[in-house]
This record gives structure tokens, C-alpha cells and sequence, in this order.
């Protein structure tokens, strides 16, 4: 008989044993796990902001900011007055004027923007976007047969006041029949990408090509600023935020001062009338030739001119300054900590720029305004995006203007000093248009077609009309319609312009429905009034109007 009962525990036999495992080499590195390593998910906010729109730094520290804007906004105001007035038959005596009404204007229409307006910390400034009309109204007054070079001035800058007081209206009409809010609904942060990139991009001309014709100035000024901003600031943690906000004027003070040894010192004495002009700082003759009180009034120089070829071709100049404007917005909003700008607030603010421009024909400006890049860049140079810093600014602005001695010491500047900051100042702004390929998807070739032939188109356009306009003393638009022609040259002379038309257009016809790619969830939310929480909080007046109002007056 077989025994079928199991054997008692412990005295069976032994498990097999395993053989070992055959002996590997531990590789040399180990191969990356695919989607490893730092993530970076989208911020709405910029995370390292130390004051957004609505904080404020101590009133000490916002009143050097807000005179660093002022210094900031000072450059183009006067490039383009010296640029203006000598073509117009003026003096500098006229030129000084002129200055001193840009910087009136600007210290109004900043102060209205930031209150009643976007309400975010954006300068207004004296734009390059009228250059085009303005030299068509200079050459029309130049044919003519006048007593003194002076008298043809005053009538220039009155033709120039007609032209400015009727176009505005276009902004006026656009900005308050809420229609430019509406054709911001086609937006989607793959338009604003470029469009914003070529706001800064698209002045490249003002950067080193003006660095270049004083470079013992302008260079050791990029490099300072460079260095100083962004290095020293690492040596002690106590003097970190003063490196940090006000080391551009520093910089200025020192260079500045490196420029007037240079004159006095006898080292442009030899040398031609051009490099004299950008790099002594003995020849803006604007302090001789500044009053010591001057305050800006109405009609200054006489009665406006009003001629219809002049108007239509300064409405194209004024549509192109809201495109600029509402780039730079976009952009202003980012760097102070806001949320992208709602439909409502773009078109307040362009009609508010109209109003403005209406303001600055009656003042009697040689051009209109938009918003300073260039103070929107320096939002993200000094990381403070806060409102009362500008609104600070515009009494440096107001001042300045009416005591002109005082202001023309600082316009006193060379020019190629303010191009190095440009270099900085409009690279930020360019880099801040890049960031908002976060909310979009980033790896769509549908996406990156768009971005890529916009930012380019609105380079390379520009710069064949800016070229064609230097060789041939015209741009490519002409007809025997001379109004026509300015209204296409100024549009086409203009990169944000561009960028904008060729990416809205392909946006919303590309594969428009698929919403996710485009990044039109996350964006339209803040597109409406009240899409958002945070919108009034950054956009709303600083009144409540309609809490003053009985409720049975608002149905």
C-alpha cells in the first residue's frame, strides 16, 4: 500500500534553489524619463513682480520711479521735435515750444488713460505713427511763398492742428460705439504673440543702428545698464531692489556726465557736424533758446487750417496709433500684474485717445499720441507695474513743461544715451509678447504657421516701405491722390499694424472651430465685463458711478 499521508513539517525535501542572476554592468547614466525636469505651468500673473498696478512702493521710492518714466518718455519726444520742426522752416526757439506742448500733452492724456481710461500704468507719448502725414502737410506748405521761414511754420503747425482736431473723431466714433471692442473679440492669444513682439521688435531702428552713431556713448551705456541692473544687484541683498529699480538713472548720471567731459574737453572739436549732433550735449540749443515760464493754451498758434486731403490722411496715422496702443496694452497689462484687458476697456481707452488727440490739435502738438513703449518696457525693467507711479510721473511731465529752463537741461541728453536704453526696454516688451504662447498650444503647427508669418510680415513689410520712403523720397503707395497715399504708406509703415491684420485674418479662417488650440478658452473669460473677478478689480473706475445711481434708473 502507498503511503498517501504528506510527510511531517520539516522533514521533506529541500526547495530547489535558483540560480543568480547573471552579473550586469550599472550603465553609465541613466537615460531621462521622457516629460521629466522642471515644469513651468502657464501663469496668468508674472510671478516675480514686486508691485502690480494697484500696490505701491513707499512715496519716496515711487517719486524717483515716476521721474525715471518721465526721463524715459523725454527721448522721443525730442527725436521727433528735432526731427519736425527744421523741416517745418522753425527755430529752435520753435522747437523748444514744440517740446514744451508734447510734454503738457502728455502729462493730460497719461493722467486721463490712468484714470478714466485703461486704468493701467501706460504713458502717452508723442507717436512716430503721424510722421508720414505730417511730412505730406510740410511739403505741401513748403511750395509755397512765404515772408520768413518762421511764417511758414505757424502755418504748417496750424494745417497740422486742422488735420489732428477732425481725425480724431475717427477714434472717438470707433472707441465709444464700443466697435474697436468688438474687433478685439477676434483676438486669441495667437494674434497678440506677434502683434505685441513687433511692438518692441518693430523700433529696432531706434536701437543700436542709433546706439552706432555716438558709440563711445551709447555702447558704455547698454553695457552699464546691463551690468549694473542685472549683476550688481547680486552683491548684496540690501542694495539688490535699489540696483534693481533705479539703476537706469544711474547709468543716465554717469554717462551723461562721461558725454559733457567729453565736449568740454574738446574731444568733437574735429569732427563732423553729424557726430557733433549726436554725441555733444551743447547742441540742442534748447537751453538758450527755452522760456523760463511757458504755459501751453489753446490755439497758440492761431486758427487751425482745415483742408480735406490733410484730414483723410491723417485718419490713417490715428488708426494705426490705436493698433500700437492696444498692442502695448496688452502688454502693460502683463508686466503690472493684470489680466489681458477686456473688450469694454479697449474701446474706453481708445476713445479716450481720440478725445486726447482732439485735446493735443487744439493745444497745437506737431503730432498725435499713443502708448510709450518704451515706459512700458520699463515697467518690466524695474518690476514695479503700480498706477500711481505713472500717475506720479505725469506732474514731472506738467511741471517740466511749464518751466522750460528746467526741462531743456534734461532734453539736453544725447540721443544714442536714450538708444541704449531702447535696446533694453524694447527687447522686454518684445520678450512679453512671446509669453503669451503659454495659453495656446504651443506645439501646433497651425499655430506656429500663424505666429511665424505674422512676426515676420510685420517686420519685413515695414521695412521695404521705411527703405522705399529713404531711396525715393515717397513711399511705394503713389497716386495722384495724396491723401490715399499717406493712409497706405502709414498703415504699411507700421509693424504692429501689419502683424495684426495678417494674424487675425489667418487665425479666424485657419481651423478657426478647434477653440482648445487656439487658446480661446482661457481667453475669452477675460474678454468680457464680467467673465472674471479680478477685471474690476484691475479696470474699474475709481469712482463707482453707477453705485451712486438709484438702482430703477439702470434697468
Amino acid at each position: 500500500m502507498v503511503e498517501t499521508n504528506p510527510p511531517p513539517p520539516g522533514q521533506g525535501p529541500p526547495p530547489p534553489t535558483l540560480p543568480p542572476p547573471p552579473f550586469t554592468a550599472p550603465p553609465l547614466f541613466h537615460p531621462p524619463v521622457v516629460g521629466s525636469g522642471a515644469v513651468h505651468p502657464p501663469n496668468e500673473q508674472l510671478p516675480h513682480l514686486q508691485f502690480c498696478v494697484h500696490s505701491n512702493p513707499p512715496w519716496g521710492e515711487a517719486v524717483i520711479l515716476a521721474f525715471q518714466h518721465y526721463i524715459v518718455m523725454l527721448g522721443t519726444i525730442v527725436m521727433l521735435a528735432t526731427f519736425l520742426v527744421p523741416k517745418m522752416g522753425g527755430s529752435n526757439g520753435d522747437k523748444a515750444r514744440i517740446i514744451q506742448t508734447f510734454l503738457f500733452m502728455s502729462g493730460i492724456n497719461t493722467l486721463l488713460q490712468t484714470l478714466i481710461g485703461t486704468r493701467l500704468p501706460t504713458v502717452m507719448n508723442a507717436s512716430l505713427a503721424f510722421v508720414i502725414p505730417v511730412l505730406s502737410i510740410i511739403n505741401d506748405f513748403s511750395s509755397r511763398e512765404y515772408e520768413n521761414e518762421h511764417e511758414r511754420f505757424v502755418h504748417t503747425i496750424r494745417a497740422i492742428q486742422g488735420a489732428l482736431i477732425v481725425s480724431s473723431f475717427l477714434n472717438i466714433i470707433i472707441g465709444y460705439s464700443r466697435a474697436w471692442g468688438d474687433f478685439s473679440r477676434f483676438f486669441s492669444p495667437v494674434v497678440i504673440v506677434p502683434v505685441v513682439c513687433v511692438v518692441g521688435l518693430g523700433l529696432f531702428e531706434r536701437g543700436f543702428p542709433q546706439v552706432g552713431k555716438c558709440v563711445e556713448i551709447g555702447l558704455p551705456m547698454l553695457i552699464l545698464l546691463v551690468f549694473v541692473q542685472q549683476y550688481m544687484k547680486h552683491i548684496n541683498e540690501r542694495t539688490r531692489y535699489w540696483f534693481e529699480r533705479f539703476a537706469l538713472l544711474l547709468c543716465i548720471v554717469v554717462v551723461w556726465s562721461f558725454a559733457a567731459i567729453l565736449t568740454a574737453g574738446g574731444a568733437y572739436n574735429n569732427v563732423s557736424e553729424n557726430t557733433k549732433q549726436h554725441c555733444r550735449t551743447d547742441r540742442s540749443h534748447l537751453m538758450s533758446s527755452a522760456p523760463w515760464i511757458r504755459i501751453p493754451y489753446p490755439f497758440q498758434w492761431g486758427a487751425p487750417i482745415f483742408t480735406a486731403s490733410h484730414v483723410f490722411g491723417m485718419m490713417g496715422a490715428v488708426l494705426v496709433a490705436a493698433v500700437e496702443s492696444t498692442g502695448a496694452h496688452y502688454a502693460a497689462a502683463r508686466l503690472a500684474g493684470a489680466t489681458p484687458p477686456p473688450a469694454h476697456v479697449l474701446s474706453r481707452s481708445i476713445g479716450l485717445q481720440g478725445i486726447g488727440m482732439l485735446l493735443e490739435g487744439i493745444f497745437g502738438a506737431a503730432t498725435g499720441s499713443s502708448a510709450s513703449i518704451e515706459n512700458v518696457g520699463l515697467l518690466g525693467l524695474t518690476r514695479v507695474g503700480s498706477r500711481r507711479v505713472v500717475q506720479i510721473s505725469t506732474g514731472f511731465m506738467i511741471f517740466f513743461s511749464i518751466f522750460g529752463k528746467f526741462g531743456a537741461f534734461f532734453a539736453s541728453i544725447p540721443f544714442p544715451i536714450f538708444a541704449a536704453m531702447y535696446c533694453v526696454l524694447f527687447g522686454i516688451v518684445a520678450a512679453v509678447g512671446i509669453s503669451f504662447i503659454q495659453f495656446a498650444n504651443n506645439n501646433s503647427m497651425r499655430n506656429l504657421y500663424i505666429i511665424g508669418l505674422a512676426l515676420f510680415l510685420g517686420i519685413s513689410i515695414p521695412q521695404y516701405f521705411n527703405e522705399f520712403a529713404a531711396s525715393a523720397g515717397h513711399g511705394p503707395a503713389k497716386t495722384n491722390a495724396g491723401w490715399f497715399n499717406d493712409i497706405l504708406n502709414a498703415f504699411f509703415s507700421s509693424a504692429p499694424f501689419v502683424a495684426m491684420i495678417v494674424g487675425t485674418l489667418l487665425d479666424n479662417t485657419l481651423e478657426a472651430r478647434n477653440t482648445g488650440e487656439r487658446g480661446l478658452p482661457w481667453w475669452v473669460p477675460f474678454q468680457k465685463r464680467t467673465g472674471d473677478v479680478r477685471n474690476d478689480e484691475f479696470y474699474g473706475f475709481p469712482i463707482r458711478v453707477h453705485e451712486m445711481i438709484p438702482t430703477r434708473y439702470l434697468r
